[in-house]
């Protein structure tokens, strides 16, 4: 049957993976990718966007061959990213975004921290916008990497033809419309719908009035709901590199982390504001909705539309999160000898170690009482939320001189343990702005196992659903393509229909509440300390 099965494609840090669903959400097949990851000197992390196109093309072809199904039968396609910078020249030409000068290299990584000291400056002003990124800006997002390229790579930013969220990069490749998605441009470029989009005069001010003189042509001036079909669909180049038939319905995207939230929080059970999406992956990002606009310090937004139409959003996280969790544990001496072993079993070494956490069968509650005089602050990229200080660094303390896999088992519960404790500032801090949620739901590859389900429930004091789908991500990106197909007339229709959670892990009480309530205080004490360490040094 034409128009059956819907793709959704995912571009992470390291890979980029597509899926192929049915019009109830199931799973067909998969297939993935992987992307080549350039580091350099000053916290510097870039990409090539024909390589990521490439690799996306790539897996397209091989999740069709996975699902073993017809090309003809692809109704529309939907993308996801993350939220790096993209730089094009005239025609699509990559431009450099390097030092070096490697013209292959023209994106900025999203967790790429050179923007620093611009971040700091733009922060000073004060400017109205900055009220709907938390108040603080984050060099993570993009008028502080534009201005870092404008300052230290003055020819690639006056040439550039266009700057794109890679997202809405991913969507021109395929169908040569240069429409943004109000997902990136609200959530990473200071773009505020309601206010009339971008603010001349903030662009001005911070030294990217070039942006503004040209009518932000640059960076955007047709911006659209993400699921918006786009252009005419697949280009005849574009069709020719996926596998598909040209004219495939493209959907306008979305960043990585709001896709994990299409694809879980409006799952039949509860209302899309009762739930916080929680993607625990490479970084780890929570997804609030609500009706009206809630301000909350050092949380990102309020957003308009950027994840659910209609509604607003706020997003908080942090820029390490499962990738924190392995930088930790690459420190112990017994980290790579597991690791290889976790490697030949097919798994990476956090999941295994969680595997052999809980292979003596005691609870989650019993399990972590392992790590009791460990205690990590895993802020090794910084704080993004609540306190949105990227200069702070990690804390660990309690270590001592054992050297076996079992304590590098505590390591990883510690790590654990201790990003479960900022995500609970993040819910403490929304519910005394008045974003109360009463559950989340979870997704992303770091966050599978029942042992960190219920580890964020009892730390939270949140019930923590599952989802049915392995593949959230990509079923949120697919639910775009059904949207851009008009198998589903809207978000929350597609919603409803394709996704579903299976499973919910309580809250533990009792002494477990209060063995966790006195853990968490330490956490904050000793993050409190990083805080000082870090403005102690920057003097």
């Amino acid at each position: 049957m034409t128009g059956a099965h819907f793709i959704g494609i995912d571009v992470g840090t390291g890979s980029a993976r597509a899926g192929v669903f049915d019009d109830a959400g199931h799973l067909l097949g998969t297939a993935k990718r992987d992307i080549v990851l350039y580091h350099g000197a000053g916290n510097r992390i870039e990409q090539s966007s024909a390589d990521i196109w490439a690799a996306v093309a790539g897996a397209t072809r091989d999740s069709v061959a996975a699902a073993g199904i017809d090309p003809a039968t692809v109704g529309g396609i939907g993308f996801d990213a993350t939220c790096s910078l993209v730089v094009l020249g005239q025609g699509g030409t990559p431009l450099t975004v390097s030092p070096g000068g490697d013209a292959d290299r023209d994106i900025i990584v999203w967790m790429d921290h050179r923007a620093l000291d611009q971040a700091a400056r733009i922060n000073a002003g004060g400017y109205d916008v900055l009220r709907y990124v938390g108040g603080v800006i984050s060099p993570e997002m993009q008028t502080p990497k534009l201005l870092w390229l404008k300052e230290n790579n003055p020819d690639t930013f006056d040439a550039a033809w266009q700057f794109f969220d890679l997202t809405d990069f991913l969507t021109w490749r395929a169908t040569g419309s240069l429409a943004r998605s109000i997902c990136t441009v609200t959530c990473k470029w200071t773009y505020v719908r309601n206010a009339g989009g971008w603010d001349a005069a903030y662009f001005r001010d911070i030294g990217l009035g070039a942006l503004a003189d040209d009518g932000f042509a640059r960076i955007g001036t047709d911006v659209v709901d993400a699921g918006t079909p786009l252009g005419q669909g697949l280009t005849p180049d574009a069709a020719a590199d996926m596998g598909l038939p040209a004219g495939t319905p493209v959907g306008a995207g979305l960043i990585d982390a709001h896709a994990g939230g299409i694809g879980t929080v409006g799952a039949p059970g509860a209302r899309p504001e009762d739930r916080m999406a929680y993607v625990f992956g490479t970084s780890s990002c929570t997804m609030t909705t609500t009706r009206d606009p809630v301000f909350v310090p050092g949380v990102w937004g309020p957003y308009h539309s950027a994840m659910v139409p209609g509604m607003w959003l706020n997003e908080g996280g942090q820029s390490a999160a499962g990738a924190a969790i392995a930088q930790l544990l690459r420190h112990h001496p017994a980290s790579a000898a597991a690791s290889a072993t976790a490697a030949a079993e097919g798994l990476s070494l956090p999941d295994w170690l969680a595997q052999l956490a809980e292979a003596g069968g005691e609870t989650p509650a019993q399990i972590l009482r392992r790590a009791a005089r460990l205690h990590v602050v895993p802020e090794f990229l910084g704080n993004r939320a609540p306190f949105a200080d990227p200069r702070t660094r990690a804390v660990v303390a309690g270590l001592g001189m054992e050297d076996s896999v079992e304590s590098l088992v505590d390591l990883y519960l510690a790590s654990l343990m201790g990003l479960a404790y900022g995500l609970r500032q993040i819910v403490e801090a929304q519910a005394s702005a008045g974003a109360q949620v009463r559950s989340m739901v979870i997704s992303g590859g770091a966050g599978r196992s029942d042992l960190v389900r219920q580890t964020l429930a009892d730390t939270t004091g949140l019930p923590v659903a599952a989802p049915e789908t392995d593949e959230p991500v990509l079923l949120g990106s697919a639910m775009l393509g059904a949207m851009a197909a008009g198998r589903y007339p809207d978000c929350v229709t597609a919603m409803a229909a394709m996704s579903r959670c299976v499973r919910v892990h309580d809250p533990a009480t009792g002494d477990t509440a209060a063995w966790h309530a006195q853990r968490h205080e330490l956490f904050t004490r000793f993050q409190a300390l990083a805080r000082e360490a870090a403005r102690t040094g920057d003097r």
